[in-house]
C-alpha cells in the first residue's frame, strides 16, 4: 500500500506536538485534495481543555475564511477573506515591498471582491519553522531586516507557519501582519511608528515563540548584513511604490523614516563593536 500524505502530515503535527512536550496527535484539514489546516493536540501546552488536534487544524484553517479554488484553465489559487477592504491592500502592498527588498513571497493576484487576498496556490515542500534545515534557516534569517522594516510581527507565524519552502526558497507565506494591520486584522494604530523596535523583538520575544526560534540565533554581523538589505533599498523607489499602490504619503514617509532608524540602530551597534 502506497504512503498517505495526509496521514504523513498528520503524524509530522503529531512529532511536533510531543517535541513542544504535549500529546503527540497531529490533524490536518483537507479540502479538495489539497491541506488548508494543520495542527495537533495543544492541551499540556496552553493548558486548554478543548485544544485538541482536530480543533487546531480548524483553528489554523480558519484565521480567515478560505479556500483552494480552480480557474477556467485548471490553475489553482488560495484565497481569503479578511477583515476589511483596507486589510486587504495593505497586504498586497506588503507583498509589493517584500519583492522591492528581493525578499521571497508568494505570487499575488488581482481579486474581484475588494476585501480579498489571492495568491497563486504552490505546493509546500516544507511548512513549518520548526522543519527548516540549518541551511533553510539561513535562508530564512537573510530576512529579518525586511520583516522587521515592515512591522511584520507574524513573519513566522502564531503556530510556526508562516515559512515555508518553496522548491528550495524559504518563502514568508503570508504578510497580513505587515505594516499597518495585524494578521486578525485589528489596525496597530501607534505601534506601527518611526522607530524599527521589531529588529530586537523578533529575536527576543518570549510572546513570539517561534520568531524566537528562527531568529534568536542570529550574530551582530548576520543582523547587521539582514538590515543592510532594506538599507539599499532607494527611498525614491519605496515611494513609487507606495503611490502607485494608492497608499497615502504618509505611509511612504514613515517607511522612509523606519529605514532611516535602522540605518542609526546599525551605526550605533557598529560603534560599540
Amino acid at each position: 500500500m502506497g504512503s498517505d500524505p495526509f496521514l504523513e502530515a498528520a503524524i509530522a503535527e503529531a512529532r511536533l506536538g510531543l517535541a513542544e512536550g504535549g500529546i503527540p496527535i497531529g490533524s490536518v484539514l483537507v479540502c479538495d485534495g489539497v491541506i488548508i489546516g494543520r495542527g495537533h493536540n495543544r492541551r499540556v501546552q496552553q493548558g486548554s481543555a478543548i485544544l485538541h488536534g482536530e480543533m487546531d487544524a480548524i483553528e489554523n484553517a480558519g484565521r480567515h475564511p478560505a479556500g483552494v479554488y480552480r480557474d477556467a484553465d485548471g490553475r489553482r489559487f488560495y484565497v481569503k477573506t479578511v477583515e476589511s477592504p483596507a486589510h486587504a491592500r495593505n497586504e498586497t502592498l506588503a507583498a509589493k515591498l517584500y519583492r522591492l527588498a528581493g525578499a521571497p513571497t508568494l505570487t499575488y493576484v488581482t481579486t474581484k471582491a475588494p476585501d480579498q487576498v489571492a495568491t497563486v496556490f504552490v505546493e509546500l515542500q516544507t511548512a513549518h519553522v520548526a522543519r527548516l534545515s540549518e541551511a533553510e534557516r539561513k535562508q530564512a534569517q537573510r530576512w529579518l531586516g525586511v520583516h522587521a522594516w515592515t512591522a511584520n510581527w507574524d513573519a513566522a507565524g502564531f503556530h510556526g507557519d508562516n515559512q515555508g519552502v518553496i522548491d528550495g526558497v524559504v518563502t514568508t507565506l503570508d504578510l497580513g501582519g505587515a505594516l499597518e494591520f495585524r494578521a486578525h486584522g485589528d489596525a496597530k494604530g501607534k505601534a506601527f511608528g518611526d522607530r524599527v523596535s521589531e529588529i530586537d523583538t523578533l529575536r527576543t520575544d518570549p510572546d513570539n515563540p517561534h520568531a524566537m526560534r528562527l531568529f534568536a540565533g542570529m550574530t551582530s554581523a548576520e543582523v547587521g548584513e539582514a538590515v543592510a538589505v532594506v538599507l539599499a533599498i532607494p527611498d525614491d523607489a519605496i515611494a513609487k511604490v507606495v503611490a502607485a499602490h494608492g497608499a497615502a504619503p504618509a505611509l511612504a514617509e514613515k517607511l522612509i523614516a523606519r529605514k532611516a532608524d535602522m540605518a542609526n540602530r546599525r551605526a550605533y551597534t557598529q560603534s560599540r563593536g
